[in-house]
């Protein structure tokens, strides 16, 4: 071929490659608007509130942080979740390396026989790469070795950005994994510091039956004491004790409860069953008032679910764009440079140095029904994408919304139960006095003390509502550790 040639078969390459461009469009991600929120939060006085909720607010509890501070460095799922990530940014690191070109060392060899019709047959009959062959004996061709050392290098041009737009998925989902990672983190400190304000609340209600057993004991000793004086009969020392063992049945179903809360705090720290350190303080630990400072749409972009699932959908933009993209022709360059020999011993002689360049435009014409089905699948995920980031937004919202309700309310009854627990109380050592005396029956002095124990029982209930509440506000609103 000479140079007219070589210069017509260029100009015909570039021509072609405006030809097939011309019919190509530069394929741009769309963008998704966020969803929108009511601009302020029920049940929460945004003036007065000068801080956001503070991991300190919450968890002020020393013992409680110390077990979580174990707890995230030991929970399964935890390291789980770190090792998604790493999967997540291997995966990001193979699509960036995609879009650099690749260089590798080659080292072949080969050895052929050509036809002796064929072009390469005739090509080489008269050359010097063999032997002379006498035409008349109609010997075939010897076998051709091939040698080559040097290096080769392939390169696609990211002309519509496909390779781009994979590389930004892999990208937003890196980051999705992240937001995952530390939406197991925060589910772990809420799920560990609830089961530990129940197990300290147990421990309250255990005192609670405790001192009742004592005061409920004391009133079976002196209905015997008015049984020998004449002044009650059998049946209501009977009543005093029936009402006796049923309490102390409330204290081993107590310390059943204490022991499958430890078990359950063990296993989430990633330790085997043992005591769980903890306060003993928690009638007199008080609940602090809640605030949340800022707009809904700010304080809920803190929550790790809401992010991943945003980052989710950014990703499934960016795989549309590159199914799109795939649509188009793709540009690929591959030089080389190296020895080049039909003689092993001649390799590494300076005649043998050989390089040159290919370069190729591809573009699918027939049977593309596998590119658009992928752009229709990608398509269809980014529509769920949209629907779960929707759906994440709008349950962040209503729990949000739903502890600030609990805990306006909880704190009103709080106060209320506290008061009652009070009036009971006195009203136990007013049957009892009036008992002794014989103007009150058996009868009432087993009402008081079952209603006493009960509010003192449902001041501990509130009261453990209320360190939940805040606690799951602490990981609607974000949370973290």
């Amino acid at each position: 071929m000479n140079y007219r040639s070589e210069k017509n078969a260029l100009g015909v390459f570039i021509l072609s490659i405006s030809f097939i461009a011309t019919g190509c469009t530069v394929v741009r991600p769309t963008t998704h608007q966020p969803v929108a929120v009511h601009s302020h939060f029920s049940y929460n006085d945004s003036t007065a509130a000068s801080k956001p909720l503070q991991r300190q607010l919450v968890f002020a509890d020393k013992e409680l942080q110390a077990l979580i501070d174990s707890a995230v460095t030991r929970n399964p799922d935890v390291l789980t979740a770190m090792q998604r990530v790493e999967v997540a940014r291997a995966q990001w690191r193979y699509r960036k390396g995609a879009m650099l070109p690749t260089l590798g060392v080659e080292a072949s060899g080969s050895i052929q026989k050509y036809g002796d019709y064929t072009m390469e047959g005739v090509g080489n009959f008269d050359t010097n790469l063999s032997p002379n062959i006498d035409e008349e004996q109609k010997i075939s061709q010897p076998h051709v070795p091939y040698y080559f050392l040097g290096l080769r290098s392939n390169w696609e041009i990211d002309l519509w950005g496909k390779l781009r737009q994979q590389k930004k998925s892999a990208y937003k989902r890196m980051l999705a994994s992240e937001e995952g990672k530390r939406l197991v983190i925060t589910s772990l400190v809420a799920e560990i510091a609830s089961r530990y304000y129940e197990l300290k609340s147990l421990d309250a209600k255990l005192e609670v039956i405790e001192r009742n057993i004592r005061l409920q004991d004391s009133a079976v000793y002196i209905a015997k004491v008015q049984k020998e004086a004449g002044r009650t009969t059998e049946l209501g020392v009977q009543q005093f004790q029936a009402q006796l063992l049923r309490t102390r049945s409330f204290r081993e179903q107590a310390k059943q409860e204490i022991v499958r809360l430890e078990n359950e705090i063990n296993y989430l720290a990633g330790r085997l069953p043992q005591p769980v350190a903890r306060s003993r303080d928690f009638m007199e630990d008080t609940v602090k008032e809640v605030h949340l400072a800022g707009i809904p749409q700010q304080i809920l972009n803190n929550r790790p679910d809401v992010r991943q699932a945003e980052r989710e959908l950014e990703a499934s933009h960016a795989d549309v764009a590159a199914a799109k993209a795939a649509l188009l022709p793709a540009l690929t360059i591959s030089p080389f440079a190296g020895y080049s020999s039909f003689n092993s011993a001649m390799l590494f002689n300076p005649a043998s140095i050989a390089y040159g360049i290919i370069g190729g435009l591809t573009a699918p014409l027939l049977n593309r029904s596998e590119m658009r089905a992928n752009v229709l699948r990608s398509e269809a995920e980014k529509k769920i994408a949209y629907q779960e980031y929707f759906r994440t937004v709008i349950n962040a919202f209503k729990e949000v919304e739903t502890k600030l309700s609990d805990l306006h309310y909880l704190r009103n009854t709080l106060q209320l139960n506290q008061q009652e627990a009070d009036v009971l109380s006195d009203a136990i050592s007013t049957a009892t006095d009036l008992y002794k005396v014989g103007y009150a029956s058996y009868l009432e002095v087993i009402t008081a003390q079952e209603n006493a124990i009960e509010a003192q029982l449902n001041t501990i209930e509130t009261k453990t509502k209320m360190h939940l509440a805040t606690i799951a506000l602490y990981r609607a609103t974000g949370g973290g550790w």
